[in-house]
């Protein structure tokens, strides 16, 4: 998941499946938490989901708390320009935001990605001017 503070700041978090049960019913997309005793590691690699040098890890300790709503406007989407993505001028180190109608999905693919299987979608989107 992807969380964001009161500045806008990003950062990717995670839960362990052993875990997902313990704060399943706490999170909720679009809702204000407080989050208390979380590990925070460096976040390296490719296809990351925020630019943030560390992620977060929930802990069997994490505690989630209530707290004040954020303000609205902090939707953490960042849409990119089309012709960004079609010149490869964007880092593909990371994931972007796109805004388009999607008219065409294809059937899982595999694929070898740094040397591993990788399961891979297409996604057509239509860009309307």
């Amino acid at each position: 998941m992807v969380l964001i503070d009161s500045n806008g700041v990003k950062i990717k978090a995670s839960v362990k499946k052993d875990l997902v049960n313990q704060f399943d019913a706490f999170m909720s997309q679009g809702s204000s938490k407080i989050l208390i005793n979380f590990s925070l590691n460096p976040s390296c690699g490719s296809y990351r989901t925020t630019i943030h040098p560390y992620k977060i890890g929930f802990l069997s300790t994490t505690r989630v708390r209530c707290c004040d709503a954020l303000p609205d406007e902090l939707t953490g989407f960042e849409p990119v320009n089309y012709r960004d993505i079609l010149d490869g001028s964007l880092n593909t180190d990371y994931l972007v935001d796109v805004i388009g109608q999607i008219v065409e999905v294809t059937p899982i693919e595999v694929v070898l990605a740094n040397g591993k299987d990788t399961k891979k979608i297409t996604v057509e989107l239509l860009k309307k001017k």
